[in-house]
């Protein structure tokens, strides 16, 4: 469109043979731009990959670190995450997310902290009150977690057959108040223990950084820690199954 009308003025005479060429060059320029902008997706264009071979690799060893931790192999998990760790696959976004996951699997094998809280909502417990125990960490005002306590309502049974015992953990932050907690659980008809931890101490030493989430305490020890959705049958059954 901008060639045909520089082409019109040229053949009326229009300009002079210097002002032709100037505007020529205006011409291609403006006709590049209009290229670059018909070739973009429409909308925010999405981040390109700087090292695309990188971020291939380090998706590789997330799914490799995913399936270990399922299978309940957490040496191998650990080495796939070192690997993670270390540069250009730290940079990627497959290495930017193992960070937490690297959090939760180094907490494993270590000892449990015990349930320190500021309040029970309803019943009491101790890590020992059970052959296993499954904290699971919640807030009222977290919408995933208002979807898992009641799941985990209807599941108290089968933990139970399984020789574990269920307990709420809530520090009671943002919007939420000891009487909407209280609110919540009645409606969500949890009969487990429910505290109300103090300080933030316990979601500090299980490395809470993100809600809902689960650790599995056995014999003093955690043996596994995540969130609830992914503690599936199989998975609890081979990890009650060791030790």
């Amino acid at each position: 469109m901008f060639r045909i009308a520089l082409v019109s003025l040229a053949l009326t005479g229009c300009v002079q043979k210097a002002d032709f060429d100037a505007l020529e060059a205006r011409v291609k320029t403006a006709e590049e731009k209009v290229a670059t902008l018909e070739k973009a997706p429409a909308g925010k264009a999405a981040p390109v990959a700087a090292n695309p071979e990188a971020e291939e690799a380090a998706s590789k060893l997330m799914t490799a670190v995913q399936e270990a931790v399922k299978a309940g192999d957490y040496p191998t998990a650990k080495a796939k995450l070192a690997e993670l760790a270390v540069e250009p696959l730290a940079s990627t976004r497959a290495g930017k997310a193992s960070l937490r996951m690297a959090s939760e699997i180094n907490l494993v094998g270590t000892d449990a902290a015990a349930l320190d809280a500021e309040k029970w909502f309803q019943g009491k417990a101790a890590l020992g009150d059970s052959k296993a125990t499954l904290l699971v960490f919640w807030e009222v005002w977290c919408p995933h977690c208002k979807k898992e306590l009641p799941k985990l309502a209807e599941e108290e049974g089968k933990y139970k057959a399984k020789g574990i015992q269920v307990v709420g953990i809530t520090k009671v932050t943002k919007s939420a108040t000891d009487e909407k907690v209280e609110e919540f659980i009645k409606e969500s008809k949890a009969k487990f223990p429910i505290l109300k931890e103090k300080d933030g101490s316990l979601s500090k030493a299980y490395a809470v950084s993100g809600i809902p989430a689960a650790a599995l305490v056995k014999d003093g020890k955690v043996i596994w820690r995540g969130h609830p959705a992914r503690l599936d049958d199989a998975t609890i059954d081979a990890l009650m199954s060791k030790g």
